[in-house]
């Protein structure tokens, strides 16, 4: 009880470094959800309309990258942005760079797999209009994100509440460096092993309070959707 006091009196007095952590876990999720959803919902939306060769294939492989391990997922960035890595020279790993290319790999099949989950209905409505009204791809494509946009705004914050939570990988990639990529989920594990009691207690209601909002909303978007 008394951590708890101690927590509840952090964030009324707002403690600078626990809103640091609060700021940087923000730039880092929605960092990862722009580009995510820069790459998911056209992959998506293109999965939807086209007949690609293999496309159960492609569809299955995208529902089956929805459940990627994080912390395999930490790997292959750590891998792949290490000195000896192919992208060793750009010099990222241990950055909030590095955990948003980390989260953006993690929350991008998500947010595909559910766009073509939802472009799917709509192709098959309308499919047949557009045919006979000769509509290009390119055109169909934006017709139907804007048409879910809704939809599709619940399938994002999915996807932004996945990264939020997120460990394995950041601290991975990010080395959960003080002032530097110390986020959330790594400062409750790394303040819990500590002892610090009162400031992981503080920083998991913070994390909560964000996964409640996200919930909300999503459920605030899929009911005006239905």
């Amino acid at each position: 009880m008394q951590s708890l006091v101690e927590a509840v009196s952090l964030i009324a007095s707002f403690d600078p470094e626990l809103y640091s952590i609060l700021a940087l876990t923000l730039q880092v999720s929605l960092g990862a959800l722009v580009i995510a959803c820069a790459i998911g919902f056209p992959l998506g939306a293109w999965l939807a309309i086209s007949q690609p060769r293999g496309k159960r294939f492609w569809v299955a492989t995208l529902n089956a990258m929805m459940g990627l391990p994080p912390v395999v997922v930490g790997l292959g960035v750590y891998l792949l942005l290490s000195r000896q890595g192919l992208l060793g020279w750009m010099e990222l790993l241990y950055s909030p760079t590095a955990m948003i290319i980390a989260q953006c790999v993690l929350i991008t099949p998500i947010i595909a797999a559910l766009t073509h989950q939802t472009l799917a209905q709509l192709e098959r409505r309308y499919r047949d209009l557009f045919r006979s009204l000769k509509v290009s791809k390119r055109r169909a494509i934006r017709a139907y994100l804007v048409e879910s946009r809704e939809a599709l705004s619940t399938c994002a914050m999915a996807g932004f509440g996945r990264a939020l939570a997120e460990v394995g990988a950041v601290i991975i990639v990010g080395g959960n460096i003080d002032d530097f990529t110390r986020v959330l989920t790594t400062s409750i594990a790394l303040e819990t092993s500590r002892g610090n009691l009162s400031l992981a207690m503080a920083l998991g209601i913070v994390l909560l309070t964000l996964s409640l909002i996200v919930n909300l909303a999503v459920s605030s978007l899929r009911g005006r959707h239905d």
